[in-house]
């Protein structure tokens, strides 16, 4: 079963690391805040190290 990318938006600070390292999933909506918008526009493991783990709030999930 695939994993999906998801961003706790209350948690997030608008930082832009997600956006900037991965502009093909992750985007900011209206509010200003990241979010996932394709999952599989890369790999788990580039979401998982330029996106997750670079996150300075932890605010970017898997969701199975």
């Amino acid at each position: 079963m695939a994993k999906i990318a998801w961003v706790d938006k209350p948690e997030c600070i608008s930082c832009g690391l997600c956006v900037g390292n991965l502009p093909d999933v992750f985007r900011f909506d209206d509010s200003g805040k990241a979010e996932c918008f394709d999952s599989f526009a890369a790999t788990e493991d580039k979401i998982q190290s330029e996106a997750i783990e670079t996150c300075p709030v932890s605010c970017i999930h898997w969701q199975e």
